[in-house]
């Protein structure tokens, strides 16, 4: 089994507090696959803005063009 890159507590806590009384193990852990996968999405995406201007470090902006384009 490999390592998520999210906390397991966190993401159910954060669907305690949208209203879910109670939660799957298996709710948080698609829920998680589904942020990796978004992520990994965005990352490279703003991974190309930045090669594209020249440049190796992600910024900020980069980011959030790229949320803007997935």
């Amino acid at each position: 089994m490999t390592k998520k890159p999210f906390a397991w507590s966190p993401i159910r806590e954060l669907m305690k507090r949208n209203g879910a009384e109670m939660v799957a193990r298996s709710a948080v852990d698609e829920l998680i696959d589904y942020l990796e996968e978004i992520g990994n999405q965005i990352s490279s995406a703003a991974l190309e803005l930045a090669k594209h201007a020249g440049r190796k470090k992600v910024t900020e902006e980069d980011m959030k063009i790229a949320m803007k384009l997935i």
